[in-house]
Formats: C-alpha cells, structure tokens, sequence
C-alpha cells in the first residue's frame, strides 16, 4: 500500500481587488444619491432599489474580503488556511439579499395600502444612472465569475440590478405619463421576485457546499469515469470530493491497481486527468489488488 499526497492549486483570480474596490465606492455613491431622491420623491421603488444595491455593496465587500482570505497561508491550527471562509462568506451573502427581499416586500404591501403622490420624471432619471453604474460594475467582474461562486454571486446581482433599475425607469415613465402612482410598489414587488430567484441558486450552491458537498461545477461520475479509464486501474472506493473554498476542490480516492511498482506513473496520469475536470486538490491511495480494504483500515 502506498500513501502519496501531491497537492495542485488553481491559479487566484488576478486584479480583483481593484475591480473590487473601484466598484463599492461607485456602487455606494449611487446608493446615497438614489435613497436621497427616494426618500424626498416618496418613491419605494428608489428605495427598494437603493436597498438591494445596498446589499450589493456589501455583497462587493464580502467577496473582497473572501479573494484575500484565499491567499492566507495554512498554519498548525488552520491547514487550510482560511479557505473555507469564502463558502461562509457566500452563505452570508445570500441570507442578507433574502432579508432585503423581505423588508421590500412589506413596505410594497403598506404602499398598496397607502399610495401617494410620486414625481415619475426624477425616478427615471435616477434609475437611469443606476444602469449605468450598475452595467459597469457587472461588467468588470464579467470574466472572472466563472471562477469563483462570490464574485459569480457580485456579478449576478449587478446584472440583475441593471435590469432592475430599467424597470425602474419604465415606473417613472408611466408615472409622468398616466400619473398611475400604484406602479411604483408593484415594480417594487418584480424588483423583489428578481433579487429572490437571482439569489436563490447562490443560496442553494452555497448551503451545498457548507455540507461538504460535491461542488455543482463537478461531475462526479466523469471524475470516477476517468480514474478507471486509466491504465492498471482496476477500481475504485472511498471517494471523497469536496470544497476546500469556493475555487478550490479537494478530493480522497482509493485506487486498486494491478501493479503497485507502477504507482507513481498511475497516480500522476490520474492526477492529470481529474484536474481537467476540476479537482484542484487531489488525495489519492494507490493499493494493489491483494490489499483489501475494509473499514476497520480505510475511512
């Protein structure tokens, strides 16, 4: 039985952290600016929408705050580092937006109820500034968020937030034109359905991934698959994948080879293989086999 642990890791995303900081102090700007003209406008839609941006910003500062924790080196006590920070980071991110989804919801329902004078031609000219800090902001980001769950989760939301200030922007319009004021909580409402189902994924993935479960980017088959398509092998079990942080995958495998001098060989072909298709962090127990593994010896 042989034990070898050779450990790849994923390049970090490059020159975030300016796109980070370039993209709060923008996004907060708006934020001041939009709740000003909605509290002085009586305009829940400004302020549904100022609030979801707010959460934006501080959906920007967390995943600041996560791309740096990736970079902290493992200790005695932290081996990882503080990896998994960034699944917390994200798991938090989410529950902050369904709390804005909520408090949104119950103020367009007292709007219902007590609808007042809106000025539609300041909200459209508001909103029209938020498409256009928020298209920027959603677009720089744009070729990283493949990468990494938070900064997929900024990009998300800003795309979402451009479409929603949009919308926004066709509330003041019919305001200015029809003077139907009870568009403005009923945007608020669409306003709230976007932030919901825009979070709902990043929730989700992030819960999963808090369990330790298989990252949504890998398929566990294909990774299995392509151990036993590799030369001497001969089986497989106690496979193990999980996320180590929201861009590093980690895996355990015991694999049954016919010839245990080859070892070596084997285990650098496998290691190659998986990393295309994800694993990042690869554990892998080469045993012959006349070894048999029971529980009593494997975990």
């Amino acid at each position: 039985m042989v034990h070898h642990h050779n450990h790849q890791h994923n390049h970090p995303i490059q020159s975030l952290n300016s796109i980070f900081v370039f993209s709060i102090i923008l996004n907060a700007a708006f934020v001041i600016i939009e709740a000003g003209v909605g509290f002085y406008e009586n305009s829940l839609g400004l302020l549904s929408d100022a609030s979801h941006n707010l959460g934006d910003v501080f959906s920007l500062i967390l995943a600041m705050v996560a791309f740096r924790l990736t970079k902290v080196h493992g200790n005695h006590r932290f081996t990882y580092g503080y990896q998994k920070s960034t699944v917390m980071i994200s798991l938090l991110n989410a529950i902050i937006l369904l709390v804005a989804v909520g408090a949104i919801i119950v103020e367009s329902i007292y709007k219902f109820k007590n609808s007042t004078p809106i000025n539609g031609e300041a909200i459209s000219w508001t909103a029209g500034v938020g498409i256009v800090v928020n298209g920027i902001t959603a677009w720089m980001p744009m070729k990283s968020q493949k990468h990494d769950i938070n900064v997929r989760g900024a990009f998300l939301h800003m795309a979402a937030d451009t479409l929603v200030s949009l919308g926004v922007v066709i509330s003041g319009l019919i305001i200015t034109f029809t003077g139907w004021n009870m568009i403005d909580p009923i945007i608020s409402l669409i306003i709230a359905a976007t932030i919901l189902i825009s979070t709902w994924k990043l929730l989700a993935e992030s819960m999963r991934l808090s369990l330790d479960a298989v990252p949504e980017n890998i398929n566990y088959d294909k990774v299995v698959n392509a151990i036993l398509e590799a030369k001497h092998v001969k089986g497989i079990h106690h496979v193990h994948i999980w996320a180590i942080s929201t861009t590093n995958t980690a895996m355990t495998a015991h694999i049954i080879v016919d010839d245990i001098s080859k070892s070596d060989e084997i285990r650098d072909s496998i290691e190659k293989k998986i990393y295309k298709l994800g694993i990042t962090h690869p554990t892998l127990e080469i045993e012959s086999e006349q070894y048999q593994c029971n529980a009593s010896k494997c975990v």
